[in-house]
């Protein structure tokens, strides 16, 4: 009896000896994430040394090069067979489409302005494209979701046609979350779906009408993305695939159009009720594009921590390192630094790298920590990451991603932007308790920002992705603080040349963040369990 006693002594002895180790190794690691050290690395990548760390250019040699070092200094292993960079092949292509698409039918003949009425593009690498006399048919919003009961192309053939298709999706301005998520977007609602269903469906071009509410943007936005080269992954059918043309009406366009079509713009109503059938517009489309585009390669820079007990499972901190180089010039500067955009957020990543390798117990689970390319082309890198993953992805666990994380200081919130997406909020609610911290939605849902960053590249394949910061509670000023510091920086520098680091930047909020959301990472990566999409998620069947 006496030496049951005794080792059941000795056990709970053993136990609280661990436990407090854990936690002194927790505690140690935490401490690791410094302000100072933040500042530094923002301050550092956000610099004019790097000239805007544009793919495929000198600052992204120099980005590389930085990003090299920072994980060899930490002590993060090579994760690509011995090297820290993924090659990402990519095509940059010019579209040089006509001044003027022209309509035809019904004994009409009218056109609209490039860029003032309408814009276009293609991904095709063909010197060529043409749309001659293509048929023009109002889809409603272009979506088939068999979860939602919706189908806008059923019983359709759109081969070689033009689809006009509304921006969003029927929820939007419903407020009923049951209705695909009331005001919040779904993957159905961004404008990259809407071009993929109509190429899945045959059709030769996909025009959306614009509308800055629902979409989240201006006009502006649509115009100014039109006049650059794009970039996209290379493609080994150079997509013949994807339609031949994709682009946007204004709003005064569209109804020009619905108007000389006989139709009335209540249908754009009525094609957010279920039994909406697409309706012929008995008009044409006509218009002509000259394509130009090279082949070159950028890189995604990868650092892993190999896991004790389960090295082949993983959790993915991200954040992109690229921003758009130098262009033209603004009152004398025209380098585009993305210190916020996002030298904050690789920052962070790197923060978290270290106070991982710093654990004297290494965590049961791999965690690989991926600085993507071209996340501003498109979620380039990151989607090439997911198409060639280093780790299988039914093993990777989670992505915790990061993009433009502001300098406003501490805050008593943790924004989760696509909240109710996963069980990862379950995590974030929990660390939250503990930093005195509560967690909310984006309170701009509509604007799709959960399929903007680089953390939809991996719920698109259905790993669960959080994209989680302080943001909108400022801990010393409050909300209504927050939200005019929020809009005044994006409106004053979002993707502009005055996003540089200043001296007055707080970045006590992005180590609060750094902080809570590596003690997410840390428990997931000591865990054996998965955690799942929730349900009503458009990623659930997918993992």
């Amino acid at each position: 009896m006496k030496s049951i006693v005794f080792l059941s002594l000795f056990s709970i002895l053993l136990l609280f000896s661990s436990c407090k180790t854990n936690n002194f190794d927790l505690e140690n690691a935490l401490a690791t994430i410094s302000v100072e050290d933040l500042v530094h690395q923002s301050k550092t990548l956000g610099s004019d040394e790097f000239m805007g760390r544009k793919p495929c250019t000198e600052g992204e040699t120099i980005t590389l090069n930085y990003l090299e070092s920072e994980y060899k200094r930490i002590g993060l292993e090579p994760a690509v067979d011995g090297s820290y960079f993924q090659d990402v092949s990519l095509m940059e292509i010019l579209n040089t489409p006509d001044d003027k698409l022209k309509i035809t039918g019904k004994g009409k003949a009218f056109d609209f302005d490039l860029l003032t009425e309408f814009a276009a593009f293609s991904m095709r690498a063909q010197k060529e494209i043409k749309l001659d006399q293509s048929e023009l048919i109002f889809v409603g919003y272009g979506i088939v979701a068999p979860e939602y009961n919706w189908n806008d192309y059923e019983g359709l053939d759109v081969k070689g046609k033009t689809v006009v298709v509304l921006v969003n999706d029927p929820g939007f301005g419903t407020e009923d979350e049951s209705f695909f998520k009331g005001n919040s977007m779904t993957y159905y609602g961004r404008w990259t779906y809407k071009y993929e269903e109509a190429a899945r469906r045959g059709a030769d071009a996909c025009f959306i009408i614009h509308d800055s509410k629902p979409a989240g943007y201006g006009w502006g936005v649509v115009s100014n993305g039109n006049e650059a080269p794009r970039l996209f992954l290379t493609d080994e059918n150079n997509y013949a695939d994807r339609c031949a043309v994709q682009g946007w009406l204004s709003q005064d366009a569209a109804k020009k159009l619905f108007e000389e079509a006989g139709l009335s713009v209540d249908l754009w109503k009525t094609a957010a009720k279920p039994g909406f059938k697409a309706i012929p517009m008995n008009l044409s489309a006509n218009m002509e594009m000259k394509n130009s585009w090279r082949i070159d390669t950028s890189h995604n820079v990868l650092g892993v921590l190999r896991g004790s007990k389960r090295p082949d499972e993983v959790i993915i901190y991200s954040a992109h390192w690229d921003h758009f180089g130098i262009g033209r010039k603004v009152d004398g500067d025209s380098i585009y630094n993305g210190a916020v955009d996002n030298g904050t957020s690789l920052a962070w990543m790197l923060e978290i790298a270290e106070a991982f390798k710093s654990l004297k117990e290494r965590p049961e689970r791999s965690v690989l920590f991926l600085a993507t390319t071209a996340e501003e082309s498109g979620l380039l890198g990151a989607s090439y990451y997911v198409q060639h993953p280093i780790f299988e992805l039914s093993k990777t666990v989670a992505n915790i991603n990061n993009d433009l994380m502001l300098p406003y200081g501490r805050m008593k919130d943790v924004m989760i932007t696509g909240y109710g997406q996963s069980e990862l909020d379950d995590y974030v609610a929990e660390m939250a308790i503990k930093y005195d911290r509560y967690i909310m939605p984006d309170p701009n849902p509509h604007t799709g920002m959960y399929f903007r960053a680089d953390h939809f590249a991996f719920a698109k394949a259905g790993v669960p992705a959080l994209f989680a910061r302080g943001n909108c509670d400022s801990r010393e000023f409050g909300k209504e603080w927050a939200l005019e510091k929020e809009t005044n920086w994006l409106a004053n520098n979002y993707h502009k040349v005055t996003d540089e680091y200043e001296e007055w930047w707080d970045l006590n909020g992005v180590t609060d963040d750094a902080k809570l959301l590596f003690e997410v990472g840390y428990k997931l990566s000591n865990e054996s369990t998965f955690p799942k999409w929730k349900e009503g998620s458009e990623f659930k069947s997918l993992r």
